[in-house]
């Protein structure tokens, strides 16, 4: 079969999120609300269809958008955010992907993006495009009674207080939290407006129905927003009248330890609450330590998260900070973009240039993506064969460079 891959027009919003909704397995129905809320919202430029050329109908779907993700050191850096991509099952491995990830890159190239990010759906795919995991995500599930913690203390103990808001509350303090939240947090991504009315309810998407949420606002003893859980109950009881409910947190951002103490102890002092879920979190989160019986925590899902692939090697490296003073040269392979190339960063000035040097170290597009936010090991992608020394003593040096004191983090599904 073939297909024609292009831009769509507002006329083919509708055809377009049919297969987006197809490829997901989440429905076939399109709404006027839907078609509305995505022409309002999304840059029609940057979404691309395949079109099937016999039939007409749109086959294939990918979407981006500009967004800003923060690296270590605190900088924001220009990045192409890709959602939205579906090819429906009776047009795959026919290179429609490819067609639009090609598209897209080059696209991006002309936009002087540094970066592109997703979320993988399926782990397999996308590295042979690039892009590498640069983050991973951990969920607990706390069993409150074995936890340890006093439920008769539901307050902070630091002069602080908690106090419930409605969603038009949340609205109002969530994007400088998020914001102050994010410029300390590398992997966390910006925020949108829509991303704020979809969570408080004032848009709806019909394949994701709004449910109302509580929000718990953490405040300093001197007043001061430090701290937001926004969560759910279920409401299960046993034959004999005995609650055992169990509290799902959809977002905890925390400007800092005490402010985290504070809203965990709080989800796990309310009534009738026997487990609280805690949502994706970083691997190194504080959570389990926080409790009296870590062993209460019980991880229940651990995985890859933010995949991260550069596009302009020199503005990324250049970007960020690094732990340790060291002078590396890279020599980079890229089959599907422009990152191709050899290196030098002076990590203790941050410098990054092209260079004729010999290489310290050979590894592919994808492999700096991982290692790029500071969460993978240098030391365990050699040992597994993902890059490769050619000057001794370079791996440990490139571990050192680029980990991180604490891991990165995004707290956001794009």
């Amino acid at each position: 079969m073939s297909a024609d891959v292009r831009p769509i027009a507002e006329s083919e919003l509708h055809d377009w999120l049919r297969a987006v909704h197809t490829g997901f397995l989440t429905a076939t129905r399109v709404t006027d609300s839907d078609v509305a809320q995505r022409a309002k919202y999304d840059d029609l430029a940057r979404t691309q269809g395949a079109f099937d050329t016999d039939t007409g109908r749109c086959v294939g779907a990918f979407r981006s958008f500009a967004q800003e993700l923060t690296v270590p050191g605190g900088a924001a850096v220009p990045a192409s955010a890709v959602s939205n991509v579906a090819v429906l099952p009776t047009h795959r491995r026919q290179g429609l992907l490819t067609r639009m990830m090609q598209a897209e890159f080059a696209a991006a190239a002309g936009r002087g993006d540094v970066l592109a990010t997703l979320i993988a759906a399926e782990y397999p795919i996308y590295g042979r495009y690039g892009f590498g995991p640069a983050t991973t995500l951990t969920e607990w599930e706390i069993d409150v009674p074995r936890a340890g913690l006093d439920r008769r203390l539901s307050g902070p103990v630091d002069g602080g207080r908690i106090d419930l808001v409605d969603a038009a509350g949340f609205r109002r303090i969530g994007p400088g939290l998020h914001d102050r939240l994010r410029a300390v947090t590398p992997g966390a991504v910006d925020r949108r407006q829509r991303w704020w009315n979809v969570a408080t309810g004032l848009e709806e998407m019909s394949h994701r129905p709004y449910k109302e949420k509580f929000h718990a606002v953490y405040r300093t003893a001197e007043g001061e927003v430090a701290g937001v859980a926004v969560y759910t109950a279920d409401d299960h009881w046993t034959d004999a009248k005995l609650p055992q409910n169990t509290v799902q947190v959809h977002d905890l951002l925390a400007l800092g330890p005490q402010a985290e103490r504070a809203l965990w102890q709080f989800l796990c002092s309310i009534d009738w609450v026997l487990k609280v879920r805690t949502g994706y979190r970083p691997p190194d989160d504080l959570v389990p330590q926080l409790l009296p019986d870590p062993r209460a925590a019980r991880v229940v899902t651990s995985a890859d998260f933010l995949w991260v692939r550069v596009l302009d090697v020199v503005r990324a490296l250049g970007a960020r900070t690094y732990e340790v003073p060291g002078v590396l040269v890279l020599d980079v392979t890229d089959g599907t973009g422009p990152a191709a190339g050899r290196y030098r960063l002076d990590a203790a000035t941050g410098v990054c240039e092209r260079t004729q040097e010999a290489a310290d170290l050979r590894l592919d597009v994808s492999v700096l993506g991982s290692l790029y936010l500071g969460d993978a090991s240098a030391v365990r992608l050699a040992a597994l064969g993902q890059l490769a020394e050619e000057r001794p003593g370079a791996v440990a040096l490139a571990d050192a460079v680029f980990r991180t004191a604490r891991r990165p983090w995004c707290p956001d599904v794009f």
